[in-house]
């Protein structure tokens, strides 16, 4: 038997018990604590999964000898957590989005440098088999260069779903809506297909939620460094159901996509994922007559595992392997930050009215990014 590596979830929310499952379930794991502000909420987690319970991340690391934990806290609070855990020496998967500020993302990954401990963000969607061949045929040059992505996300979540948690749906407790905690998955993605940005421009505003405080919908257009140019729908103000796509259009004429949502809603840890994710655009020549096989194998799949949780546990197994095998894990800090860059890029253009450009500046003044106060145009 190999190395297992003594790990811990900080927060112990729904999406906590996605982490804590897949510490359990992992042969390179040994679960060995779970931590929340409120012990109870602790406790109830810790004997669910048989281990400790902790109300402070310094004491759980003093006794347990945790060596990485997950960190499941809202979004604004990730980077104490993140920073103090780093500083312990303890590596770190930090769930999406890495933090809500440029500030904080750069005092995470400024951290984990500092400390030379691994971590990852929290990316799931990456491990999809249908996102994985869109990034082998880029790589392989099938379309030529990549010159136009592009990203559609249409939801719907009614006023009981932001009651449903205290933080949801406010500026100061989740960071954001629909840019923050929905659609940064396909703005990640987008990234990942397109590379560095070099500017956007941006808008956003909240049409379906009465009293809501975060964005319901915003638009931007992307200029990247490579010269290619890229578009962002999202939305959480549209019903029925749920639409995600990435696409992403070559040079030589060849588009590949992915749809990684759709069917009913999907809440973790309360609804179920309805449908797979597949590709749903494929024309690179010579292998047009690809996606019913692929599309087959997906469903396949899908009906083998339980895909609300499967790909936090893949995505956690190489974030294990990458601490246990010395190498950067599959999803970096970088990346995080990158995504995080874009969304703070489209709430910065709306204040400003015009494109931002990036790399993007710390900003220490108190209007959030432009989120405080509300601005309109």
């Amino acid at each position: 038997m190999g190395r297992k590596i003594r790990t811990g979830v900080i927060g112990c929310g729904k999406v906590g018990d996605f982490h804590a499952k897949a510490y359990k379930e992992l042969e390179s794991s040994e679960l060995v604590a779970v931590c929340n502000h409120n012990i109870d909420r602790a406790k109830a987690m810790a004997e669910k999964y048989g281990v400790r319970a902790f109300d402070s991340l310094d004491r759980m690391v003093e006794e347990t000898g945790v060596e990485a934990v997950s960190i499941c806290t809202p979004h604004p609070a990730h980077a104490a957590d993140a920073v103090r855990a780093a500083e312990l020496g303890v590596n770190i998967a930090i769930e999406k989005p890495l933090a809500v500020t440029i500030e904080d993302c750069n005092a995470i990954v400024n951290a984990a440098e500092r400390n030379h401990i691994v971590g990852t963000t929290i990316s799931q969607r990456r491990f999809y088999e249908p996102t994985i061949r869109m990034q082998e045929a880029i790589r392989a040059g099938k379309i030529g260069k990549p010159i136009l992505g592009t990203v559609t996300m249409l939801g719907w979540r009614d006023m009981a779903y932001y009651g449903s948690d205290p933080w949801r749906g406010t500026w100061q407790r989740e960071g954001g809506g629909v840019l923050v905690n929905q659609a940064v998955h396909q703005l990640d993605l987008l990234l990942a297909f397109m590379g560095e940005m070099d500017e956007v421009y941006g808008m956003w505003d909240t049409f379906n939620h009465p009293g809501l405080e975060v964005e319901d919908t915003a638009a931007a257009v992307i200029r990247f460094k490579s010269g290619a140019i890229g578009n962002v729908v999202v939305s959480n103000s549209q019903n029925p159901a749920l639409y995600g796509r990435v696409h992403v259009h070559g040079s030589n004429g060849a588009s590949i996509g992915v749809k990684t949502d759709g069917g009913a809603m999907y809440i973790a840890g309360v609804s179920p994922v309805t449908e797979p994710p597949v590709n749903d655009l494929w024309t690179i020549r010579g292998e047009e007559d690809r996606l019913a096989l692929w599309q087959k194998e997906d469903y396949e799949q899908f009906r083998k595992v339980d895909f609300a949780s499967y790909f936090h546990t893949c995505q956690l197994d190489d974030f294990l392997a990458a601490i246990i095998e010395g190498r950067k894990p599959r999803v970096t800090l970088e990346d995080g930050r990158a995504a995080v860059a874009l969304f703070v890029g489209i709430y910065r253009s709306q204040r400003d009215h015009r494109p931002v450009k990036f790399p993007l500046e710390e900003e220490s003044g108190a209007d959030f990014d432009g989120r405080l106060p509300r601005r309109k145009y």
